[in-house]
C-alpha cells in the first residue's frame, strides 16, 4: 500500500506507459481498469494501479495532491475488444460530460499552487473542442507526436 501522504496522483494511469519508474513511491497510479491481457505480438499488457477508481468520483480528500495527471480515454471510433481500446480505453458518445466531470474532480483534489498536466490525443475529437468543455484556462501547452496531434497542456490552481 502507498504512502496515504503521496503528492502525485495520475487519475487514469492505464499501464503507466509514459512513467519512466512505474513503481514511483510518490505517485498514487489510479485507473478504473485492474486487467492484463496478452496482445497480438505476444506482450503483455498489465493495467494494475494501486487504486482503482472512476476518476469522476474519486475518494481522496479536497486540495489532497501537487501535482494531478490526467491522461483520460481520447479514442471512441475504435471496437471495444481492440488493441487501442485495451491500451487506452474508450471514451463514450457523451464525452462532454464525462471529460468534464474528470476535469473537475481532477481540480478539486489538487492543491492551492498544484499543478494539473493534462494529455490528450486529438485523433478524434480536437483539443481545442475539449478545452473548451472545461471551465479553466490553461497556462500552456505542447503538440507531441508524429503528426503533432497529441497536446501536453499545464493548468496551475491558483
Amino acid at each position: 500500500m502507498k504512502n496515504k501522504n503521496c503528492k502525485i496522483l495520475d487519475v487514469c494511469c492505464g499501464a503507466k506507459m509514459f512513467w519512466f519508474n512505474k513503481e514511483n513511491p510518490n505517485v498514487i497510479f489510479n485507473d478504473i481498469r485492474k486487467e492484463k491481457h496478452i496482445l497480438c505480438d505476444g506482450r503483455t499488457l498489465d493495467i494494475n494501479p494501486d487504486t482503482t477508481m472512476d476518476f469522476r468520483h474519486l475518494t481522496f480528500s479536497d486540495n489532497q495532491f501537487k501535482l494531478v495527471v490526467f491522461d483520460p480515454p481520447h479514442l471512441f471510433k475504435i471496437g471495444e475488444k481492440s488493441y487501442m481500446a485495451k491500451k487506452y480505453g474508450n471514451l463514450g458518445e457523451d464525452w462532454k460530460k464525462y471529460l468534464k466531470e474528470g476535469f473537475d474532480e481532477c481540480w478539486r483534489v489538487l492543491a492551492d499552487d498544484g499543478i494539473l498536466i493534462f494529455k490528450w490525443s486529438g485523433r478524434d475529437i480536437k483539443i481545442k473542442d475539449v478545452l473548451n468543455v472545461f471551465k479553466r484556462k490553461p497556462l500552456f501547452g505542447h503538440p507531441t507526436g508524429r503528426n503533432g496531434n497529441t497536446m501536453w497542456v499545464c493548468f496551475m490552481k491558483l
